[in-house]
């Protein structure tokens, strides 16, 4: 405030006062000499840590462009997966299909072939049936005309060449017809 005054006293008095002695000009060539001294070196500073953000911000865009070309690659890499996965599944699907189609013709051909030989074995069961029904349609009709024949030959022969003809006949009919 002393100095406010002081110079306010002197200005009053009409007095001019020389350029340097102004307050103004103390101050810009104190601001100048400032920058003369320290200028350079601020300079200097402010431009290394322009420089160093500016590498920073370089770094930063260098390394997005590498994580997005390694995205770029991952993708490519998994649609390439997925591509090839998909085809693999549709190869499996189509082995599935033609072994499916291979099993279905093959289980044809068993069902046939099995029914070939059930049909065979039911033939074979119906011939041996009929067989074993002859035999003994056969027999029994042996064993009737074998009665019937001792029953005629009983009655229309007699005496003793009568009993022998009868017994030699019917000896002989059991070796015939067997």
């Amino acid at each position: 405030m002393f100095i406010s005054q002081a110079l306010a006293a002197e200005t009053a008095s009409g007095i001019a006062e020389p350029f340097y002695a102004s307050t103004s000009f103390i101050v810009a060539a104190a601001f100048i000499m400032f920058f003369v001294f320290f200028g350079k070196k601020i300079f200097i500073a402010v431009g290394a840590m322009l420089d160093d953000r500016s590498d920073a911000i370089k770094s930063e865009l260098d390394e997005a462009a590498r994580l997005r070309e390694e995205a770029q690659d991952m993708l490519a890499d998994y649609e390439r997966k997925q591509h090839e996965a998909l085809a693999e599944a549709e190869n499996i699907v189509a082995a599935a299909r033609a072994e499916a189609e291979r099993l279905g013709v093959e289980a044809a051909k068993q069902l046939e072939s099995s029914l070939k030989r059930s049909e065979q074995m039911a033939k074979d069961r119906i011939a041996q049936a009929e067989a074993s029904a002859l035999q003994e349609v056969r027999a029994v009709a042996v064993d009737v005309a074998l009665e019937a024949t001792a029953k005629i030959l009983e009655k229309d022969v007699s005496g003793a060449k009568a009993k022998d003809i009868i017994n030699g006949s019917i000896g002989e009919l059991g070796k015939k017809l067997n």
